[in-house]
């Protein structure tokens, strides 16, 4: 993890193995995957940043809701490839954030997928909340902004 008072931005890095369960008839893995990887990276992100979802969900009953996930698909993962989740923040605002990733095959370095995701942060009720201050710095600072 990068510091982020450099002003780079922090990029979290998972590791997944890709399961038989994974693959679609054609032994690549099936599309929707991606996004539960990219699931994970954003998890395993806040966790470097000192906090996890379950925290924000039950200190502060706020939830991230996903309002947009896009994914780019440059070549096919298998079954057995190890896949790097690469994770990093794009942007916070106020009841914002904007996740960006890339997915890598360890073995080679070969780019295997490109996607983001957006969020807003809402209450128990889906009524739009701020962030928190706390949050909101840990995540403008891991954004490099």
């Amino acid at each position: 993890m990068r510091a982020a008072k450099d002003h780079h931005p922090v990029i979290s890095e998972t590791r997944v193995r890709v399961r038989y369960a994974e693959t679609d008839q054609m032994g690549v893995v099936y599309h929707s995957n991606y996004f539960i990887w990219f699931e994970i990276g954003r998890v395993e992100l806040m966790r470097q940043l000192g906090f996890s979802y379950r925290d924000m969900e039950r200190s502060d009953g706020l939830f991230i809701a996903v309002v947009d996930a896009r994914c780019r698909y440059k070549a096919p993962a298998r079954y057995d490839d190890e896949v790097i989740v690469q994770t990093h923040l794009k942007n916070a605002r106020e009841s914002v954030v904007h996740f960006g990733y890339e997915l890598v095959r360890a073995e080679d370095g070969q780019l295997l997928a490109e996607g983001e995701t957006t969020h807003i942060v809402t209450d128990s009720q889906m009524k739009m909340m701020p962030l928190p201050e706390k949050y909101l710095e840990a995540f403008r600072a891991a954004a490099g902004k």
